[in-house]
């Protein structure tokens, strides 16, 4: 799997000299080289079953979704699309999903495997709002032809009984809030191993922390937003998870020493935590 880890801040803003620091540090190193060089939150999942053939499912497509396929997706297509919620961070990146789709000059679009999409009906219709020529499916004669992302879009629903299938793996909806009155998703997927990933999230509800801790033994991989440090280090101490990478980072954060706090944190507590960064690679049976 892979991931984007990071939130984008205006760049004209510092908070703090650690942040003026890390920031200094992102801009003068490659891409490629520097944790501190964050785009927006998102998982790329390459799902390899028994028949070798390598699927692919990308959680969020953001703001900075063409400069992560530019960067770090250029060796694959991206047949299937999550989406958590209905923010910038998460949704702003749909018009270049055309461009890891494989058109045909002057073919039109509707000659185009259109990419299956699952979203909340809440989050559809805001996207309806922000994007409407992303909806519409079909073209009508003689409209002029335009390259635009072809979608197939499929409602899910919040509610952890309400399973769905994307690429032949299974995922379970787990309702988590972000800020006090809204609900965005995390995923919880794998059957050999058990993978929770939770992004943009300020608080679990109770049923959601439950579900994770009590369905299928303990969670080999949790995935979770750092929202707020402090309470992300609680909820890793209480679902216990063989391990845990933290996402969501602004750039206050510098990467290398809060990873030095984080290890002796985990030493501490028995849990082995670290921050994730853009282009982590894990690999682990699903």
């Amino acid at each position: 799997m892979s991931s984007g880890t990071g939130r984008r801040r205006d760049e004209g803003k510092r908070s703090s000299s650690g942040t003026a620091d890390a920031m200094t540090l992102a801009r003068s190193s490659s891409p490629r080289l520097s944790p501190d060089v964050r785009c927006n939150t998102s998982l790329l999942i390459d799902y390899c079953q028994d028949d070798g053939v390598h699927r692919y499912i990308i959680i969020d497509v953001g703001k900075t979704f063409r400069e992560q396929v530019l960067r770090w997706f250029t060796h694959h297509k991206i047949p299937q699309i999550i989406l958590t919620h209905e923010h910038t961070d998460a949704i702003f990146g749909l018009d270049d999903v055309r461009i890891v789709q494989s058109f045909i000059p002057f073919s039109p679009p509707n000659d185009i495997d259109p990419t299956p999409i699952y979203a909340t009906k809440f989050t559809m219709d805001s996207i309806d709002i922000k994007f409407p020529y992303l909806m519409n499916k079909m073209w009508k004669e003689g409209q002029e032809v335009m390259p635009i992302a072809q979608l197939d879009w499929k409602v899910i629903e919040s509610d952890p009984d309400k399973t769905f299938m994307a690429s032949g793996l299974e995922f379970v909806p787990l309702p988590v809030l972000h800020g006090e009155d809204y609900v965005s998703l995390g995923f919880l997927f794998g059957q050999k191993s058990r993978v929770a990933y939770i992004s943009d999230a300020s608080r679990f509800p109770g049923s959601t922390e439950n579900f994770i801790s009590k369905s299928g033994g303990q969670l080999d991989l949790l995935i979770i937003d750092t929202n707020s440090l402090h309470k992300s280090l609680d909820a890793v101490k209480r679902i216990g998870p063989k391990q845990a990478l933290l996402i969501g980072m602004t750039h206050d954060y510098d990467h290398h020493k809060l990873n030095v706090l984080l290890a002796e944190w985990s030493m501490r507590e028995g849990i082995p935590v670290q921050l994730a960064y853009d282009g982590l690679r894990v690999f682990i049976d699903l």
